[in-house]
């Protein structure tokens, strides 16, 4: 997969920008704040419609502006394509793929794939559970459409669902649709445990071995799913999925009244790290925290290759400036194949990266 060129307009700091890249290298450089990390999250938003940085589209269209809108023109599965992002303010986003409006956002998957790493990523493994699904999240959507799909209808219900839980008392008739609702999240949440489920299951063949050769053999990286109790073996098909789920609702039922929050359910699933058998996140130092989120990262654009046949496009986001000299050289030597875009403060020599390209970002315009 290739990003031929970009085109940004009233896009975050970029009044118009235009770029053609190479399909080797990327090193966009310039001082903090300049609009390097904009144009990275402008290539990534088109993979998934979202971006790692915002909750609303709102937030990535320029002040004083109603409006944003993001163009690349991409190589991938052998043709060309043309992707488009319209984004308003008070009005729904408008995806296109070669001028063909998109229904849903899952659409883009496959089309475009990206790897984003980005400094607060190092700390993947100490965080809390949303930034690790989160993670999965975004590998998953990209490679699989449906997931995609059931995640924004997930999100969707639970809104819902909150809304009839905080309400309730002052308004008891809401309570009427509170099965129904129960229900459909829990096909719904059935779906996206499967999907987790089976993506963590190659997180676990293709990390270990990453973290080992990282780490020089001194460690070992091991990774498991912490879901809804009731669920005894989260491959299990989505049909036995759906009936414990139901059940752990129904035993929380009068929990979720009285808290007036949704208690039950896969938004509180977890990637549980643990190296040499305890976990990373309690016990790890800041040095085995970061190896081991590199890990997951490389990880995941090996999947990528592994299940496309076509390397994702690598979006390093001055992370090679967060990392010693060590894991820098690890970096640059698993990211050969596939194209790679690099942000930094100062002018990056290629001679370390091999063929690409150099550019200048100043104030939200190419610089040279």
């Amino acid at each position: 997969m290739i990003v031929k060129s970009v085109c940004l307009d009233f896009f975050r700091n970029y009044l118009h920008f235009e770029g053609s890249f190479s399909p080797n290298v990327n090193v966009i450089w310039g001082e903090n704040a300049q609009g390097k990390t904009n144009l990275l999250e402008g290539i990534a938003y088109l993979s998934t419609a979202s971006s790692h940085r915002a909750r609303y589209d709102r937030e990535l269209i320029q002040m004083g502006v109603d409006h944003a809108f993001v163009k690349a023109e991409v190589f991938s599965r052998g043709r060309d394509f043309t992707l488009e992002a319209k984004l308003g303010r008070g009005v729904r986003r408008q995806l296109f793929s070669n001028g063909v409006k998109l229904k849903t956002a899952g659409e883009l998957a496959g089309v475009l794939n990206t790897v984003l790493f980005c400094p607060e990523d190092l700390w993947l493994i100490r965080e809390g559970a949303a930034v690790r699904r989160r993670f999965l999240d975004d590998c998953i959507c990209q490679l699989r459409p449906r997931y995609a799909e059931a995640l924004a209808e997930y999100r969707r219900l639970y809104e819902h669902k909150t809304r009839i839980l905080r309400d309730w008392e002052e308004h008891p008739s809401l309570l009427d649709t509170l099965d129904e609702f129960n229900l459909r999240m829990a096909q719904t949440g059935a779906m996206l445990i499967h999907y987790r489920a089976y993506f963590i299951k190659r997180l676990r063949e293709v990390t270990p071995p990453i973290h080992r050769n990282f780490s020089g053999g001194r460690e070992e990286l091991g990774l498991s799913y912490q879901t809804v109790s009731t669920i005894d073996d989260p491959l299990a098909p989505t049909r036995t999925l759906l009936e414990q789920l139901l059940k752990h609702q129904d035993s929380h039922r009068k929990a979720e009244l009285e808290a007036r929050q949704c208690l039950s359910g896969p938004h509180k699933d977890d990637l549980v790290v643990e190296l040499d058998g305890v976990s990373a996140k309690t016990f790890a130092s800041q040095g085995q925290t970061r190896t081991a989120a590199l890990s997951l990262k490389l990880a995941s654009r090996e999947i990528f290759f592994q299940e496309t046949g076509e390397w994702p496009v690598l979006l390093l986001d001055d992370v090679l400036s967060e990392l010693d000299h060590r894991r820098q050289e690890f970096v640059l030597k698993r990211i050969t194949g596939g194209q790679v875009f690099i942000t930094c403060c100062e002018e990056m020599s290629l001679d370390r990266l091999g063929e690409g390209k150099t550019f200048h970002i100043h104030n939200g315009v190419l610089v040279g």
